[in-house]
């Protein structure tokens, strides 16, 4: 079984273990909570793609 590589972003500090991870694997991107690593969603490069523009452009209601 292949190891698995999770990388988080530069702008993630080091002192809080509460950012998001995310690994590449096979059949899409996996992404996990650092605070909960046991917990990982898998989705499409498409579908991430997607929800990062939509984040970046304020499509999104955060208060959901």
């Amino acid at each position: 079984m292949p190891r698995t590589t999770w990388r988080k972003s530069s702008f993630s500090a080091d002192v809080h273990q509460n950012c998001v991870e995310l690994a590449a694997a096979p059949n899409g991107i996996l992404l996990r909570e650092s605070d909960e690593p046991a917990i990982v969603i898998r989705t499409t490069t498409a579908a991430l793609g997607v929800f990062i523009r939509a984040v970046k452009s304020g499509r999104l209601d955060h208060t959901l």
